[in-house]
């Protein structure tokens, strides 16, 4: 908007006599001490087109003035008052009473009163200012001052600004009439149908309807006041709803927050991406996801995290950790009540998870937080205590009171192994394979087990004695049969019943030979194994691979007797004589 206000134009072209008193002035619009005065040029010249009264006498200090519907024209700018004074030799302009000045440019202002000095180019107007731009932009105050020289309305007793679409409140506000941008400061508030954005100071282009954002910001729904914008700067589009942040941002949405160094978020369609220190927090599920870089989806209520993105679920007594190279969250309604809504994580690529008694690594991990499931696709491995269990797939069902592991379920090539003792290096462990594993958990430890369809196990097998009252290895259990029923209890494996098809034979440690004492496809990892949350923050921990000691000294001396054995035998064959 170009604001040409005419009052301007006033000064120098009437040559009445003057009294030369002091003349009241308002301190913006005074010349600087020692200002030179400036000549009138031919063009600042006006035309008076209508005045009821020409009148001079002690009211305006004997300044000459005019009374009753004065009507001045100028280069297509009009200026109507009830009363005009001109103090010539001040090159100053008063006007009084129904004031209105009609621009060339289709620009409006209209006051009880202003005043001009036409040597600063300042003017003032006062009580009721309402200004209006050609585009139809309506500033409304009580005291407005303008600068000519640099094209500038001011404001600072607060007023309102209303554009059509939305209408701005603010303590002060500077126009810049040449670009139309409003600079506002004070308690800024801009409200429009939809959305209310509230401030300290913010810039506003009336071109673009972009707001620039500086200092502590908030754009909040009017219809759900809940969904907001928090930022300290940034940008806004109050067309588009879009909004471009830099500093301490938060995004609030759907009961969640999103925040970032740096973050876009798009009101209308709810798409928002930030990128740097990115967090999702979601209080109603207690979970929060960092990383690098995060997208939110508000319609679909999802989001995503890349750039070593992690997430962690609060408990009650215990959290839970996920990490991966992609992290993705989303609610969808229940099928059995669409009022009800379901919350998800799932993590791809490289997935792990932390728990206290249970740790975790596959491919992928899915897990329905609602209802307590979790799925592991992929060569998936669990750790619990000094047990391990892998598989095809593996899940694992949360009680949600407690919030601890009660069962997994193994499809396909299920493995457990457990070791024998924890506290020695010595290479034994128990174990139970089949096609289709069941495990029940105690008091957070894996209790039991159950294995249908090919089901095998090899269990070392311990007695009293009953004189030293010592333990004593027996030897080692093989079996094999269609459904195999165990119970770990401590340190051992029992075999509670193994049905279909039964196979089951124990060894004595001198009878069964070391290559006898392990599934080929034995897979105890200790390498990778997760054992406190910040490893998931690594594809793996890369712990140096425990070295267990063979216990094969039985066998072994059992093997030197019978080879021994073997050897007097051959001795005592006759020898066979060549003739």
């Amino acid at each position: 908007m170009r604001l040409i206000f005419l009052l301007l134009l006033f000064v120098s072209t009437f040559f009445f006599a003057q009294n030369n008193k002091t003349v009241q002035m308002d301190p913006y619009i005074q010349p600087k001490a020692n200002a030179a005065q400036q000549p009138v040029r031919p063009q600042d010249k006006v035309r008076i087109i209508h005045a009821d009264e020409f009148k001079r006498d002690t009211k305006y200090e004997g300044n000459q003035y005019m009374v009753g519907r004065v009507q001045i024209e100028h280069q297509g700018s009009v200026l109507t008052a009830d009363e005009v004074v001109l103090y010539n030799e001040k090159s100053l302009v008063k006007a009084f009473g129904n004031v209105k000045l009609v621009n060339s440019d289709g620009s409006v202002i209209s006051a009880k009163e202003m005043e001009y000095n036409g040597t600063t180019q300042r003017g003032v107007a006062r009580q009721n200012v309402v200004l209006t731009d050609p585009k139809g932009t309506i500033i409304k105050t009580e005291t407005m001052y303008y600068d000519r020289l640099t094209n500038q309305a001011y404001y600072n007793t607060g007023g309102t600004i209303d554009d059509g679409k939305s209408t701005t409140y603010s303590k002060s506000a500077t126009y810049f009439l040449t670009t139309r941008t409003i600079d506002l400061t004070g308690r800024v508030k801009i409200v429009d149908r939809d959305y209310t954005l509230e401030g300290e100071n913010v810039v506003q282009n009336q071109n673009t309807n972009i707001v620039t954002i500086n200092g502590y910001t908030t754009i909040t729904n009017n219809k759900n006041p809940k969904n907001r914008i928090v930022t300290e700067k940034g940008t806004h589009n109050l067309n588009t709803k879009e909004s471009f942040l830099t500093k301490n941002s938060r995004v609030y949405y759907n009961d969640k927050i999103l925040t970032g160094d740096e973050i876009y978020y798009n009101q209308l369609t709810g798409f928002g991406k930030a990128t740097g220190n990115v967090m999702l927090d979601d209080p109603n599920e207690r979970r929060w996801i960092k990383g690098g870089y995060g997208e939110i989806f508000q319609k679909k209520d999802s989001a995503m995290m890349t750039k070593n993105p992690y997430a962690v679920k609060a408990m009650e007594k215990d959290s839970l950790y996920f990490a991966s190279e992609k992290i993705i969250s989303y609610q969808k309604p229940d099928s059995a009540d669409l009022a009800v809504k379901k919350s998800f994580i799932r993590a791809f690529k490289k997935a792990r998870f932390y728990k206290s008694n249970a740790q975790g690594r596959a491919d992928s991990i899915a897990f329905n937080e609602t209802d307590g499931v979790m799925h592991m696709y992929t060569a998936p491995i669990l750790w619990s205590g000094e047990k391990q269990v892998t598989g095809d797939k593996v899940e694992a069902y949360f009680n949600t009171q407690n919030e601890n592991i009660d069962s997994l379920k193994v499809i396909g090539n299920a493995l457990a192994i457990s070791k024998v003792d924890s506290l020695t290096l010595k290479d034994e462990f128990n174990q139970v394979k089949g096609k289709f594993m069941t495990v029940h958990y105690e008091n957070n430890e894996i209790k039991e087990a159950t294995v249908i369809g090919n089901a095998q196990a090899i269990a070392y097998t311990d007695d009293t004695n009953k004189e030293t009252k010592q333990t004593e290895r027996i030897g080692i259990t093989l079996s094999s049969c269609g459904i195999i029923s165990t119970l770990f209890a401590e340190s051992a494996l029992q075999i509670i019943s193994c049905s279909i098809g039964a196979t089951s034979e124990t060894y004595p440690m001198s009878k069964i030979e070391p290559s006898k004492r392990k599934f080929q496809d034995f897979n105890w990892n200790t390498k990778d194994r997760i054992r406190k949350w910040q490893d998931i923050l690594v594809d793996t921990p890369n712990y140096e691979e425990i070295k267990y000691t063979p216990e094969s000294e039985l066998y072994d001396k059992a093997q030197e007797a019978i080879d021994a054995e073997r050897a007097k035998e051959e001795a005592k064959k006759p020898k066979r004589v060549r003739k």
